[in-house]
């Protein structure tokens, strides 16, 4: 595997690209998964349940906003159908996630194997794959992806248990702390985001969401989602409309086709 440059990706094989996407995945991303899973752990030893179910879910779930709604729920004494239904409402954001990253993958990729590849998909391989697929050839994109996800993935089985058997040590503030480590490393991912859109999305969503907060707290992320996304959306419509208006007011007359000519 070699790279020409640093804002892009040239591999020579499917190997080289699924070690390359191991090698990315140590660091950062691993570690800010494997704390919010020992956090994880923690509040699953606080509120009752059993090491087994606490690391089943976070192995087969691997999503720790469903994770979490389904253990308040079960704490509450709500029934298994109504915090699977919980649950499985927190999981919507898959959607669109999956439906962004899974079209980039070359299209010999686009088998079986996908059911299995979308399990890993989370907030953190979404990001990354955000930011990097445009760097790397789509035939490369599968085994990359693979490659940083199923590693990420890896880490909720240690992490769980460790956070379980240690939770005695482990003060509230800090569980909760480490558990949003992840949403604070996904943010932290678009930093680099260079299209004006998306800066525009995430600095509108941080400032709707604290503001309807104040009112309405169960919609609060709802709104800062869909607010700032449209607003940011609208605003990138006008300006390119905009540039095109005044590209168009540059262009000569002359240089203009005649019509009457062609017919």
């Amino acid at each position: 595997m070699t790279t020409k440059a640093a804002d892009h990706f040239e591999f020579d094989s499917e190997k080289a690209a699924f070690r390359r996407g191991l090698r990315d995945a140590l660091g950062p991303p691993t570690a800010v998964l494997f704390a919010g899973f020992i956090g994880f752990g923690a509040l699953g030893e606080s509120l009752g349940l059993s090491v087994y179910m606490t690391v089943a879910t976070s192995v087969l779930v691997f999503a720790l906003p469903g994770q979490i709604v389904l253990f308040e729920m079960l704490a509450m004494g709500s029934t298994a159908i109504v915090a699977a239904l919980a649950s499985t409402i927190t999981a919507a954001r898959f959607m669109p996630m999956t439906l962004t990253v899974m079209p980039q993958f070359d299209r010999r990729h686009r088998n079986g194997l996908l059911y299995v590849v979308v399990h890993f998909l989370a907030m953190t391989s979404w990001a990354v794959a955000m930011r990097d697929f445009s760097k790397i050839k789509p035939a490369f994109r599968r085994p990359y992806f693979i490659g940083f996800s199923m590693l990420c993935w890896c880490t909720t089985l240690p992490g769980s248990a460790l956070g379980y058997l240690m939770a005695g040590s482990v003060p509230t503030p800090i569980k909760l702390a480490l558990i949003f480590l992840n949403p604070l490393f996904f943010l932290l991912n678009f930093t680099e985001v260079r299209q004006n859109s998306h800066r525009l999305a995430i600095v509108f969503g941080g400032l709707i969401g604290p503001l309807v907060y104040l009112v309405y707290p169960d919609y609060s992320l709802l709104a800062a989602g869909l607010i700032g996304g449209s607003l940011a959306y609208a605003i990138h419509r006008w300006t390119r409309a905009r540039a095109a208006r005044q590209l168009v007011q540059q262009v000569p007359i002359e240089a203009l086709p005649d019509k009457r000519e062609e017919t």
